[in-house]
C-alpha cells in the first residue's frame, strides 16, 4: 500500500509559476514510476507528465512540453511538478499517481496503468 499527498496548488496569474509536490509513504518509494494527471470541470482526466523510478526517463504531454518539468527526490520520497509560463487552460485539479510496474512495460500517458492516486490539488490560472 502506498499513500500519496499533493500540495502546492493555488491561484496564480497567467505567465506565473507554481511547484507542486507529492509526498509518498507506505512502501519502497524508488520502485514506482510516477505520473501527474489533471482534470478540469466537464473534461476528461488528462495526462501531464511521468518519470521512471530512477528519474532517468521522463515523458510529457505535448501541451506542457517546454513549460513543465517533472522530477523526484527518492531520499525524501517526493515527486515534483514545476510549472512555468502558466496559461488559463492549465486550470484543473492536479493528481499524482504511482505505478507499481517497470517503466519499460507501461504506457505512461494511460491512467489505468497507475495503481495509487493522491487526493488532488487545485491550480487556478487567471487571465
Amino acid at each position: 500500500q502506498v499513500q500519496l499527498v499533493e500540495s502546492g496548488g493555488g491561484l496564480v496569474q497567467a505567465g506565473g509559476s507554481l511547484r507542486l509536490s507529492c509526498a509518498a509513504s507506505g512502501r519502497t518509494f524508488s520502485r514506482f514510476a510516477m505520473g501527474w494527471f489533471r482534470q478540469a470541470p466537464g473534461k476528461e482526466r488528462e495526462f501531464v507528465a511521468a518519470i521512471s523510478w530512477s528519474g532517468g526517463s521522463t515523458y510529457y504531454a505535448d501541451s506542457v512540453k517546454g513549460r513543465f518539468t517533472i522530477s523526484r527526490d527518492n531520499s525524501e520520497n517526493t515527486v515534483y511538478l514545476r510549472m512555468n509560463s502558466l496559461k488559463p487552460e492549465d486550470t484543473a485539479v492536479y493528481y499524482c499517481a504511482a505505478a507499481g510496474r517497470p517503466w519499460g512495460t507501461l504506457r505512461p500517458h494511460v491512467s489505468y496503468e497507475y495503481s495509487y492516486w493522491g487526493q488532488g490539488t487545485q491550480v487556478t490560472v487567471s487571465s
